[in-house]
């Protein structure tokens, strides 16, 4: 899967995908990890949610010994057609001056991936722009969707080979060694196209879920939100299928996010979810198939006001409380930091006698 190359694109069905079943991260695996974490020279729930974090990436990897030092960050690049209705700051042209940034690892996230050790991989899955760029895996389902405004973004047949691009790079990257992943995107106007899914998924107006993203003026903020409503009222959305939702108003991005997200599950990877962008993804992976949400690890709130409501609706709980808006990955990065600090200690296992005092006790 060489950079260079563009390899074939499969044919995959709907049926296909809504065939797809997940197995639950394992129970016994999770208890006994938390047991172990107990038995550790700390004070019960020392760690907080980093505890179950710890038992979680357990549980899915199915062993006690957790091992996350392979680590890398899937970033999905895709341009989106409802642009040209003057929802963003700056045009596409700035996603594929990002995606050769990212290629060259000299992108925000790529600057704070290497600081860790953790790989990034972009990946263009749907950049306006012919040819490839150098450091990036083509998999470009069509140079950027359609303006929604106008007609739906996708064909049903483009949606679905995005998403098993997700899924299949979970398996490639699984193959490579790597135990734990974490989502990333760009693409200029891609907080208008998961603003848009998210209030079709919520049930809710756009105003709640639409934030400013680059940074809007209150008039432009008010144009964003007012070509998402028109868009869902001239479609229907509100109660469609999660499927229907995507190809109409979604982005390549987004859908390849999908895939990332539900192949975690598929192949026994955590994947570590970035801002809203992600949280979109991962509650579309949820609604197409049941169970994917048991294999992801939130990394922030981010600013973006929908990422509260997905998070809640999805039963996450970020942990990053810092008002962040960059995207790329940029909070899984940082999350990954985290994840092996507290890991560390369970690493470690410095129980009580070690240290010759006597053992904390867990009442019910």
């Amino acid at each position: 899967m060489e950079c260079s190359k563009k390899p074939m694109l499969n044919d995959h069905t709907i049926d296909e995908l809504r065939n797809i079943k997940v197995d639950t991260p394992d129970k016994i695996i999770y208890h006994k990890i938390l047991d172990n974490l107990d038995h550790i020279a700390k004070p019960i729930n020392g760690l907080g949610r980093f505890e179950k974090l710890t038992a979680l990436i357990g549980a899915i990897h199915r062993s006690e010994v957790i091992d996350i030092s392979k680590k890398a960050v899937i970033i999905m690049c895709a341009d989106n057609g409802i642009v040209e209705e003057g929802i963003s700051q700056s045009g596409q042209e700035v996603t594929l001056a990002v995606a050769k940034n990212m290629g060259k690892k000299r992108s925000s996230v790529g600057r704070m991936a290497d600081s860790i050790g953790v790989d990034t991989f972009p990946v263009d899955i749907g950049i306006n722009h012919d040819g490839d760029i150098p450091g990036v895996l083509n998999r470009k389902v069509r140079p950027g969707t359609r303006n929604f405004k106008n007609e739906p973004a996708m064909t049903l047949e483009e949606t679905i080979n995005a998403i098993f691009i997700g899924i299949e790079l979970v398996s490639y990257y699984k193959e490579k060694g790597y135990t734990i992943l974490a989502s990333g995107e760009m693409g200029i106007g891609n907080t208008t196209t998961s603003s848009a899914v998210a209030a079709a998924l919520l049930g809710c107006e756009p105003v709640y879920v639409t934030g400013r993203g680059a940074g809007l003026t209150d008039d432009k903020l008010n144009h964003k939100i007012n070509i998402i409503s028109e868009a869902l009222d001239k479609y229907d959305l509100y109660g469609a299928d999660p499927l229907t939702i995507l190809k109409t108003v979604g982005g390549l991005d987004i859908a390849g996010l999908t895939g990332l997200c539900i192949g975690g599950a598929l192949y026994h990877i955590p994947i570590v979810l970035d801002g809203v962008i992600s949280m979109v993804a991962a509650l579309l992976a949820e609604r197409i198939v049941p169970g994917t949400k048991d294999y992801l690890i939130p990394s922030h709130k981010g600013r973006e006001p929908a990422v509260e409501i997905l998070a809640k609706e999805l039963g996450l709980e970020p942990v990053i409380d810092g008002d962040m808006a960059l995207g790329e990955g940029t909070g899984a990065v940082m999350m990954f930091s985290l994840l092996d600090i507290a890991l560390c200690i369970y690493q470690d296992q410095t129980t009580f006698s070690d240290i010759g005092i006597e053992e904390y006790k867990r009442y019910k």
